[in-house]
């Protein structure tokens, strides 16, 4: 069974990559992995722009097909091929302000000030996004090899507010 991309069915599903809803009628990408309970293979769902971000291995497999065609086919396909390029790309999870200085970054193993913005960053094991720490946002060039990340931080940060999007931008500009 191949990675697909198809309308969803039902709106019943969510994306596993930031955990919305896929709305019916509205095109998705499902990721084939075996299924570790049973004989055959499952799929796991993800809007086109998480799979590209989280998943682009898989999600450039699945562009391979001829249909369906799509708006944004070639914008996405960049993206995937910069998270293959870009090893650790993938991982990005967001960001957020730390509420303490517990976290060290897993760059410069540093602690990350309280309040200091910081990158989440996710593993993706057996199909289940497994949390690995963070980054600073100053280290995001060293950890990541590239500082084309703000897109890809902003959709997975979806509960910030205006003013945070505008301090988040300024701090990425800063690396």
């Amino acid at each position: 069974m191949p990675h697909v991309i198809e309308p969803a069915a039902s709106g019943r599903a969510k994306c596993r990559g930031c955990g919305r809803p896929l709305p019916k009628g509205e095109l998705r990408f499902g990721e084939a992995l075996p299924n570790p309970f049973a004989e055959g293979e499952m799929r796991f769902w993800y809007h086109l722009e998480c799979a590209a971000y989280k998943r682009p291995e898989a999600f450039l497999e699945a562009l391979e097909a001829p249909e369906p065609r799509f708006e944004e086919r070639q914008r996405l396909e960049r993206e995937a091929r910069k998270g293959v390029d870009y090893r650790r790309l993938p991982r990005i999870d967001g960001a957020e302000r730390s509420p303490s200085e517990r976290a060290r970054c897993r760059s410069c193993r540093e602690p990350i000030a309280k309040g200091d913005w910081r990158i989440r960053l996710v593993f993706n094991e057996e199909g289940r996004f497994n949390p690995s720490g963070f980054i600073h946002v100053g280290c995001v060039a060293a950890y990541l090899e590239t500082t084309d990340v703000l897109e890809r931080v902003l959709r997975f940060s979806s509960d910030l507010g205006e003013e945070e999007v505008r301090s988040l931008r300024e701090a990425l500009q800063l690396t």
